[in-house]
């Protein structure tokens, strides 16, 4: 059987706290493996993330993995914050160098990590966590090419996380492609292909060119036609599903779900996939 995962944020407010409750409950009846909740660029949802990640866990007994990055902080308060989590018994850990806020290039606090793979080394010398980390099939913006993608993986993995999450992608031959190189490069790891059931085209257009994912011509003319013919939700649920039909096809045993906080497209996915009983169908004769 397929494992299955969901990404959610956290909320901002009371509002989005709402939202990210009902998306829980949709979803967790799904039986995922885990759920992570992600951190802001900046740290700038350290104590969201960190309220949520706890709060999940202890509602619902799920298995939460918390993001953590080393933007904007120093050694002593990124370890202390990984601490915390180990103290609310939280032994999942998706370790990231994550973004400056506004954007722009990365500058290392000055008594902070260099990059992910010193925040891995520290966390994985603690014997307290599973490491997760991100892995880019198309290549990342400040990456020299292809090959420093891998390598840079391999770097992270050697340090001590276990298992690889991409970035979206839109074709499965984008993934299929980095999984080779990565089998090439001497990686055994996992390596999860992260999933983004398209919710709004126009959002996830514009965050595919700020994160480096290549746009497939046919997909943008797709999804310009299903908006004006009112077909943008049967699009996304019919390309999300074959691609995820495609990938099991190829062996993938694992896939991660970035729900943006709302459930409906993933669950839509995960039932046509076949992966848990579809409630709606099970009293059809």
């Amino acid at each position: 059987m397929t494992r299955i995962s969901f990404e959610f944020f956290p909320p901002k407010s009371l509002q989005a706290s709402f939202r990210l409750w009902d998306t829980l409950n949709a979803l967790s009846p799904l039986s995922p493996d885990y759920v992570s909740v992600t951190y802001g660029a900046g740290g700038t949802t350290r104590k969201l993330t960190h309220e949520a990640v706890t709060t999940i866990s202890k509602s619902t007994g799920l298995r939460v993995a918390a993001h953590l990055t080393c933007v904007e902080a120093s050694r002593a308060e990124t370890m202390e914050i990984a601490e915390s989590y180990a103290e609310a018994g939280i032994t999942d850990i998706v370790a990231l160098r994550g973004d400056m806020p506004g954007g722009g290039t990365f500058v290392p606090h000055a008594e902070g990590f260099r990059d992910s793979v010193e925040l891995i080394e520290a966390l994985a010398a603690t014997g307290k966590f599973t490491l997760r980390v991100g892995a880019y099939p198309d290549r990342h913006p400040e990456a020299a090419d292809e090959r420093a993608d891998v390598d840079y993986l391999k770097r992270k993995l050697d340090a001590g996380a276990t298992e690889a999450i991409t970035q979206f992608f839109f074709e499965t031959e984008t993934f299929l492609r980095f999984r080779d190189r990565c089998m090439a490069a001497g990686i055994t790891a996992p390596i999860v292909p992260g999933i983004l059931p398209i919710e709004n085209w126009k959002g996830v257009r514009k965050f595919a060119k700020s994160c480096g994912t290549v746009i497939p011509a046919w997909v943008d003319r797709a999804f310009d036609a299903a908006q004006r013919d009112g077909r943008s939700e049967l699009l996304a649920t019919a390309l999300c599903t074959e691609m995820c039909s495609d990938l099991r096809a190829e062996g993938v045993e694992a896939m991660h779900f970035y729900t943006l906080n709302k459930p409906d497209l993933t669950r839509d996915v995960v039932h046509a996939l076949g992966l848990v009983p579809d409630p709606a169908l099970q009293n059809v004769a």
